[in-house]
């Protein structure tokens, strides 16, 4: 009978001490680690959240921009701090799922390094052609390019970059060759195309968007589920050609280091799911091109999962690989 109180009062206690160290977190400032420089996309969703978090948990939450390495030097840094919470990386598509595609070797596993806490942002990118090409809409530059010594190209962000494997997915989904031309990101992609020296590109919709306003270039398709509020008129590429289901978004959301307790994960997701429901954050998220997403953590870990494989197939499929 002793015994059995004495295990009671360990359990009261045990139950107590998870209650008062989930309240109690957190108790000092929280980092954020962005993977890119300030400015991007990125950084504005994890400055509006972080934001967020501050004035709701009165705690500093500060994010602490480390590009380079194509994401390694932030992830390896995120995986390596103490999983308390108070050290948690803002990840994304090409860093943690493309770099598992086309890099033989990282210093860093996505699946096994880090817990997922929620997805925060899906952003799609835009198919465009220069506003006086012949092409109209996706299906004609499809259409074209299957015909024999065609010859066409399209512009990516650079080699290995998400948008050159969207668009080694769409054209190979398509069954339409189309060459591939890397630049060193959007801009001189776009002003090639405006230029009329590749037939289309593939930037994201932030990016694209002035160029359509002015006439510039054409918007031939979005790269997501679902249309854009900021271009209602632009199908999506399922609408376009009928390849049910496509899909080739980035994406952002928060990963903690493995072994972070579950009650922080819980509280993070929770709050963050807060934030992508306030008007003053969706409207500034979608004003950049981006559709809010939110969710579980285990439904973010699958996602993850499922992208790795996809991104994966497609670059052995196009025979990408970077060292």
């Amino acid at each position: 009978m002793i015994r059995f109180s004495r295990l009671c009062a360990s359990v009261v206690l045990a139950v107590a001490s998870f209650a008062t160290n989930a309240s109690d977190w957190p108790s000092q400032s929280v980092k954020i680690v962005l993977p890119y420089p300030p400015g991007g996309a990125s950084d504005v969703t994890a400055r509006l959240i972080g934001a967020h978090l501050s004035q709701v948990w009165k705690q500093p939450v500060v994010v602490e921009n480390r590009p380079g390495g194509n994401g390694a030097i932030a992830n390896v840094a995120v995986a390596k701090a103490p999983g308390d919470g108070y050290t948690i990386l803002m990840a994304n598509l090409g860093p943690n799922s493309i770099n598992h595609a086309v890099y033989p070797k990282l210093p860093y596993d996505t699946v096994k390094d880090f817990q997922p806490i929620v997805l925060t942002t899906l952003v799609p990118l835009v198919i465009v052609s220069s506003g006086d090409s012949p092409f109209q809409s996706l299906r004609e530059l499809v259409e074209r390019a299957k015909r024999p010594n065609t010859n066409l190209t399209f512009g990516s962000a650079g080699n290995g970059s998400w948008s050159h494997l969207a668009g080694e997915l769409l054209f190979g989904a398509a069954r339409a060759p189309m060459l591939h031309v890397p630049y060193k990101g959007d801009a001189p992609a776009i002003s090639d195309v405006m230029g009329g020296q590749i037939a289309a590109a593939l930037p994201t919709a932030l990016a694209a968007t002035p160029h359509v306003q002015s006439g510039r270039l054409r918007a031939l398709a979005v790269t997501s589920k679902t249309r854009l509020p900021t271009m209602p008129d632009v199908p999506t590429v399922e609408e376009a050609l009928g390849l049910a289901g496509f899909e080739a978004v980035s994406w952002g959301g928060f990963l903690a280091p493995a072994g972070t307790p579950g009650h922080i994960i819980a509280k993070f997701n929770s709050e963050v799911n807060k934030a992508l429901r306030a008007p003053e954050i969706t409207e500034k998220l979608r004003a950049q091109g981006a559709q809010i997403a939110g969710g579980s953590p285990d439904a973010f870990g699958a996602f993850i999962q499922a992208e790795i494989a996809k991104w994966k197939a497609v670059a052995v499929q196009a025979k990408i690989k970077l060292e």
